[in-house]
């Protein structure tokens, strides 16, 4: 692979026996741990070249934070959606250079992670897509420290139930993460009203979140337009595999229409129980959860008991996952 390049599949002839349809996940904001992707970049140059593109490409240690943190500067918006992109795309380039170039049947992130999405299937290059992050990551945290914003997760209760409490405290539906599991976002004084009243709405439990502020409500809105600027000046080409939208929760087919959510995004619902369920309604039945921990995985379990997910992060989960795709690759 190339210094800053993805490697590209050639999807037409690599893998033809496979049956399996294989959907990539790109893990979001607050997925992030010290140390992440340190150990793929000491063993597997493709990802070493990656952070060290990453590096030059900002102008500053991008990588010394992802791998040494301290784990406060990481979080930093402006750190931390940057840092995500990298290690997903590094985790990718390591998959196929020991796995083999796998047919993708879709890919979707839970929003930081469609950016890396969208990289992964060549609708901008690394580098302009790590250029496009960083700058969503700065508006974001901007517009954080310009709000007193706060998020809650609602466990236990519907969407109705949750849109009715949102109503009522004048807060917005930030995340549909999976069934049961609902987060809003708003005023920090407002978010903390409709976490008193959750269970008058027959919630069965409503939790303030540890974040800088409220991610994917009107509260972003100053990001939004910014986003959109950066956004209208860059070229995008037609993704090579199908990409979903967290706005529409369906595949995104235009450049116009993936210039616009990708600006909806910030400030609109996270629609990832419909991503989820549109990859299993078009077949996809191996998912790989691609980035640190394994949060998508367990939200894609809460949606479909027994989906087979594989989450890879490091050399020892990357490795488990190649021999996967290496054995259903193989000819019969």
């Amino acid at each position: 692979m190339g210094k800053c390049q993805l490697p590209i599949a050639n999807f037409a002839f690599a893998f033809s026996n496979v049956s399996r349809k294989i959907a990539l996940l790109f893990a979001g904001q607050g997925a992030q741990t010290v140390g992440m992707g340190l150990d793929l970049a000491s063993e597997f140059p493709s990802a070493a070249d990656l952070f060290r593109c990453a590096d030059e490409v900002l102008g500053r240690k991008l990588s010394e934070i992802a791998w040494n943190g301290p784990i406060e500067e990481l979080t930093r918006t402006s750190n931390c959606q940057p840092a995500l992109y990298v290690h997903g795309l590094a985790c990718l380039a390591v998959l196929r250079e020991i796995a083999g170039e796998f047919p993708i049947a879709a890919a979707a992130g839970l929003s930081l992670g469609e950016w890396t999405a969208h990289a992964a299937a060549g609708t901008f290059d690394f580098k302009e897509g790590l250029r496009l992050v960083e700058k969503r990551g700065s508006f974001m945290e901007a517009a954080c420290e310009a709000t007193s914003g706060a998020m809650a997760a609602m466990i236990g209760g519907d969407e109705s139930a949750v849109r009715a409490l949102a109503v009522k405290a004048d807060v917005d539906v930030a995340n549909l993460n999976a069934p049961g599991q609902i987060v809003i976002s708003g005023e920090r004084a407002k978010v903390e009203v409709a976490v008193t009243l959750a269970k008058e709405h027959g919630i069965r439990r409503a939790t303030l979140l540890n974040v800088a502020g409220a991610y994917h409500s009107r509260l972003m809105k100053i990001a939004y337009l910014q986003v959109g600027e950066a956004l209208a000046g860059v070229t995008l080409q037609t993704p090579r595999f199908p990409v979903l939208s967290n706005v529409t929760g369906a595949r995104v087919e235009s450049v116009e229409q993936i210039r616009q959510t990708l600006q909806d995004q910030v400030t609109a619902t996270v629609r990832w129980t419909d991503c989820m369920e549109r990859m299993l309604e078009i077949g996809c039945d191996l998912f790989l959860e691609l980035g640190p921990g394994g949060v998508l995985a367990g939200l894609l379990q809460r949606t479909r008991k027994g989906a087979e997910v594989m989450s890879v992060t490091d050399v020892v989960s990357l490795q488990n996952c190649a021999e996967k795709l290496q054995e259903i690759g193989r000819p019969d």
